[in-house]
């Protein structure tokens, strides 16, 4: 609902000075991917290495984003959408900042991927598909949440009782069942390193 008492107010340093101040280029690396397939693995691996590597970074994933400001939404696909949705505004604020923003979230739909594609613009989002079958993701479940909706006891589980829309043309595609955390991270600083230089 559009509020007409809303009156945007501008300030006197905008993203240019924070982008000289900086010294890089604000971008968003969207992890997504079934839960179990090591989206919080990698983009905690990367942002250690984008660190080392003199890049200010903050890292937002999906339990830590749901232990504070998305604790009001449960995992209906309407809550889900409002997940994502919150997320990307954000990220787009942490990029308004200057800083390389690394997403980890389950994020199932590709129209809300997509959304927060159009939100911080094209050029500024970098999406890694990580791909583990699911079979492999209960394997692990470190969570034991596989287990608890194969019960019943979890619903709209994605890969179990809710679906998971694969991206159609991703940006990388981490296969983590097959390759080492390291061969991952290194491939993903190179892409990084590549798009923030172009």
């Amino acid at each position: 609902m559009e509020n007409r008492n809303i009156i945007e107010h501008s300030f006197s340093v905008d993203l240019e000075m924070r982008k000289k101040l900086l010294g890089q280029k604000p971008l968003l690396i969207w992890f997504t991917g079934l839960s179990g397939s090591g989206k919080s693995t990698l983009a905690n691996q990367l942002e250690q290495s984008l660190y080392e590597n003199g890049f200010n970074t903050y890292a937002l994933d999906g339990d830590n984003i749901r232990g504070g400001l998305n604790k009001d939404l449960g995992f209906s696909l309407e809550d889900r959408k409002e997940n994502i949705r919150r997320i990307g505004e954000v990220a787009n604020l942490l990029m308004d900042a200057g800083l390389i923003v690394l997403s980890s979230f389950v994020s199932p739909l590709k129209e809300d991927r997509d959304a927060v594609k159009r939100l911080v613009d094209n050029e500024n989002f970098l999406e890694v598909f990580v791909d583990c079958p699911l079979n492999i993701c209960e394997q692990r479940d470190v969570k034991g949440l596989y287990k608890l909706a194969r019960a019943g006891k979890i619903k709209d589980f994605t890969g179990v009782s809710s679906p998971f829309e694969h991206p159609d043309n991703p940006d990388l595609i981490i296969a983590s069942h097959e390759e080492s955390i390291d061969v991952s991270v290194n491939r993903l600083l190179d892409k990084v390193k590549r798009h923030l230089s172009s």
